[in-house]
């Protein structure tokens, strides 16, 4: 049934102008709509709802990822623009902190302002 139904994504932030900031300036995400309740960003025809809340609590693993042509490159220019990437013992990272599955993906992490976890991955 929603196999053609286009997807929302949802994340949270405790302070809309630190994330706006993010999500637009530093990702380069089209801002579509600022309202009391969310900050609304385009992405590659997919709609992220920035939720404004009082408290946000950071799931563990990874809440919203983009699958990109080419990790390490865009590593390269996020990190450019001040975004650090998450390192994890035990798991085998590049001097770039991507890790290479066992399928052949590559995939690095960071967080947002507010702690989500955030992914970058090519196959």
């Amino acid at each position: 049934m929603l196999s053609t139904a286009k997807p929302v994504a949802f994340v949270a932030t405790t302070d809309a102008a630190r994330a706006r900031a993010f999500y637009e300036s530093v990702l380069g995400l089209r801002v579509v709509d600022d309202s009391a309740f969310a900050l609304v960003l385009a992405s590659a025809g997919t709609t992220i709802r920035v939720q404004k809340v009082e408290t946000v609590r950071a799931a563990p693993y990874t809440a919203l990822g983009w699958e990109v042509a080419d990790v390490a490159a865009a590593v390269r220019a996020l990190g450019a623009r001040g975004v650090v990437f998450e390192r994890y013992p035990g798991m085998e990272q590049d001097a770039l902190a991507i890790w290479r599955a066992p399928s052949g993906a590559s995939v690095a992490w960071f967080r947002d302002p507010d702690g989500n976890l955030l992914s970058l991955s090519s196959a």
